[in-house]
């Protein structure tokens, strides 16, 4: 085995009931080539709205999903975000563009971009007389590639040292909640599927979240109502009824990203940021994930400067404490630097010790015999404010 880097992630420490290099973003979508322009099942790199038509060559012409996909993106995050893309043709399913196995596909992004790429959005736009074969509740190619997107995250993050999590378009919403697969019950916490577009139909406008979570810190949900409302969404449909009037609380509860409406307020909102995992999984939101997965990029680029390194020992082969001690020192200080110094984790503004993070190295380890160095790593997320709950009375006298 050659030397390296291992990052496991625990999972049930939460206990929960049931632009930046952080916001890079990698797009798999159907298109049309353009000539002199863009080559199908080509990697090329954006940074701009003017890059659409200018870079790329795309209009709303002659690739109208793609063009729409990535105008909402930046419509959304504004200039100066790195988005990688890679055009598929239309017969091409997004399973198969998930699949890592599938020729100048989501591995050739990947490494394209050398692992910078953070989110992965996956939509399709079929060729004209295409006809949806439903599954849960969506076309059936959501499903397939929902399993597909679990599998190449992981590959991505276990051998590539580069996490990622995707999201799937889900496209041909049949209008019934009932019927939609429960994504509470799903073990891909590495996946997130997306209902709703900004026109009635069978599309999603999934570049719109892509643009979110493009300008958004790690921590931030993308539901924050703080952050106001959608920038330049004027509807929003779920399949072919307005938002208002859809069953967004159903569709909701089954796990699945949607838009929604505040009383009182104008505009659309997201309704949370859920991943396809069930509520005890820790990494069952993408404000988890994302925080988790950027310690773990910290924590990797850290502790690849110490591989193959001297390590002191004491006469028993085990290792120094103060060994131990720097190795700690120097995890925990690039965290707090890169994320702590950034309100990315939930420390304690009361405690002046509490810097959201906690590293151990065990220095009963005895690496005569094994060459290997255990280490802990913790990092404390915020909780989020999802129900408020009120109890309004009257003031009287007595009371």
């Amino acid at each position: 085995m050659l030397p390296r880097v291992k990052i496991d992630f625990s999972n049930g420490a939460l206990g929960q009931v049931s632009a930046s290099a952080d916001g890079v973003i990698g797009i798999l979508a159907t298109g049309a080539p353009v000539a002199g322009k863009f080559v199908l099942n080509t990697p090329y790199k954006i940074t701009q709205a003017a890059d659409i038509t200018g870079v790329l060559g795309l209009t709303a012409v002659n690739n109208p999903g793609l063009f729409k996909l990535l105008t909402d993106l930046f419509n959304q995050s504004g200039d100066g975000v790195e988005v990688w893309i890679t055009g598929f043709a239309d017969t091409v399913t997004m399973t198969t563009m998930l699949t890592r196995a599938t020729v100048n596909g989501v591995e050739a992004l990947l490494l394209a971009a050398n692992g910078k790429i953070r989110t992965i959005i996956v939509h399709r736009t079929p060729a004209a007389g295409y006809v949806s074969v439903p599954a849960g509740g969506l076309d059936g190619d959501v499903a397939t590639a929902m399993a597909q997107a679990q599998i190449t995250a992981t590959w991505s993050a276990d051998t590539l040292k580069a996490p990622v999590f995707v999201l799937i378009a889900g496209l041909y919403y049949g209008g019934t909640p009932a019927t939609l697969t429960d994504l509470t019950t799903a073990t891909n916490n590495r996946v997130g599927i997306m209902i709703g577009d900004s026109a009635t139909g069978n599309g999603c406008a999934i570049g719109i979240l892509a643009g979110k979570l493009a300008r958004i810190p790690v921590q931030r949900n993308i539901g924050r109502v703080k952050d106001g409302a959608i920038n330049g969404l004027v509807t929003a449909y779920l399949g072919a009824v307005l938002v208002e009037s859809a069953d967004v609380a159903s569709i909701h509860d089954k796990g699945y990203i949607t838009f929604r409406t505040h009383t009182g307020r104008s505009g659309y909102y997201f309704n949370d940021d859920p991943l396809a995992a069930p509520v005890t999984d820790d990494y069952n939101h993408i404000t988890a994930r994302r925080t988790v997965d950027k310690a773990y990029r910290v924590a990797y680029d850290t502790l690849i400067n110490e591989l193959l390194d001297e390590v002191p020992v004491t006469d028993q082969g085990k290792i120094s404490v103060a060994y131990a001690k720097s190795i700690e020192n120097k995890v925990e200080s690039a965290i707090i630097n890169s994320m702590t110094a950034n309100g990315e984790l939930g420390n304690d503004p009361a405690d002046q010790n509490d810097r959201g993070v906690t590293c151990f190295v065990n220095h009963d380890q005895n690496i005569i015999a094994t060459g290997q160095v255990n280490v802990t790593l913790k990092v404390k997320p915020f909780g989020y404010a999802r129900y408020i709950t009120v109890e309004l009375g009257f003031k009287t006298l007595t009371a």
